[in-house]
């Protein structure tokens, strides 16, 4: 596994939009804040010129998102690249890449959600790990909230156990000044698919927003299988950050996975919070859900964790190995660069 170099003082870091761009008023202040914030930490950030468009969705045609994208990974200047947002349409992107200049010239990218299909094609065709964390409007917040601290503090090179969070937001505030931070109501609980207490296992992570994922499925860039045959030794993880798919959608898409080989090797799998949990024309509840499709695998499965589209999140090195531990609703990540 490619690690790439970590973020030094005075290197740039840089964003660019692969899917979406921020244009709403409000999101640009929100955006200038997060410029504002690095600078004050030391940091100089590079804006490709795509990242203030939006028009249905996109931030600029897939060519343009493409060459804006590889631009950055040419640039020796620069050692963190982050999404500027999630969307929708980052894989019309995809076939504009050269993915051999970015695998040649690897630099730690990160997004969640819609970057998914660019984070998980980096990891599982080139080996380059990839981060699976906010996006770099996020960051526009006052104060920032922990997690965003723990977020910087890996860039850093400083692989810190991340443990749960104490509350997550059901609810975000209406933005006002653009700058609000999250709306931490409810109190965050993890929870084991079989009831059990106590859980721990280990392997090599991988995953993201399981929407996308189920996009990428069969097409010339799923090279899942190949992927995951080649750390078997090392055992998968899988984590899951569902944002619209119903409980029937999640069914089949999950078969889907079983039945192509994904899940060989699997010592466990990480669900984080849903966006779409319980959504169901046939009244089918996650739980019933996860235990009709993945109970023959007989690995332990955690649900509600600090992941993905429901705040805050954990930050996730795709294709490091982790050590997952539950305690009682509480959890810990711990990765590795091996």
């Amino acid at each position: 596994m490619i690690y790439p170099e970590f973020l030094k003082e005075k290197k740039q870091l840089a964003v660019t939009a692969p899917s979406d761009g921020i244009a709403e008023e409000l999101k640009i202040k929100r955006l200038e804040s997060a410029l504002k914030n690095f600078k004050d930490l030391g940091y100089n950030v590079m804006e490709t010129k795509n990242v203030r468009c939006s028009k249905k969705g996109r931030s600029s045609s897939s060519k343009e998102q493409a060459k804006q994208l590889e631009q950055l990974f040419l640039n020796d200047d620069i050692s963190v690249i982050f999404c500027a947002s999630g969307g929708d349409f980052l894989l019309e992107m995809l076939p504009f890449l050269d993915f051999q200049k970015i695998s040649s010239n690897p630099k730690w990218i990160q997004g969640y959600s819609d970057p998914t299909s660019l984070l998980f094609i980096l990891t599982t065709n080139y080996d380059i790990a990839t981060i699976y964390g906010d996006n770099f409007k996020t960051f526009g917040m006052l104060p920032w909230h922990s997690s965003l601290k723990n977020n910087l503090e890996i860039l850093k090179g400083n692989i810190i156990k991340q443990e749960s969070f104490d509350k997550f937001e059901e609810e975000s505030y209406e933005l006002k000044t653009g700058l609000e931070p999250y709306n931490l109501t409810q109190k965050a609980v993890w929870r084991t698919l079989d009831g059990k207490k106590n859980v721990a296992f280990k392997g090599r992570i991988i995953g993201g927003c399981i929407d996308v994922l189920a996009e990428i499925f069969g097409t010339k860039y799923d090279k899942t299988t190949q992927f995951i045959e080649k750390y078997k030794q090392d055992g998968i993880i899988w984590y899951f950050d569902n944002c619209e798919l119903s409980s029937e959608q999640l069914i089949r898409t999950l078969w889907k996975f079983r039945e192509n080989g994904w899940f060989q090797y699997t010592k466990g799998i990480i669900f984080g919070r849903s966006v779409a949990a319980n959504h169901s024309y046939y009244d089918i509840k996650l739980e019933e859900t996860l235990h009709h499709s993945l109970d023959e695998l007989k690995v332990p499965i955690i649900m509600d964790a600090d992941i993905g589209h429901i705040p805050p999140r954990m930050t996730i090195i795709n294709g490091a190995v982790a050590k997952v531990t539950y305690s009682n609703n509480k959890g810990e990540i711990e990765l590795k660069l091996i």
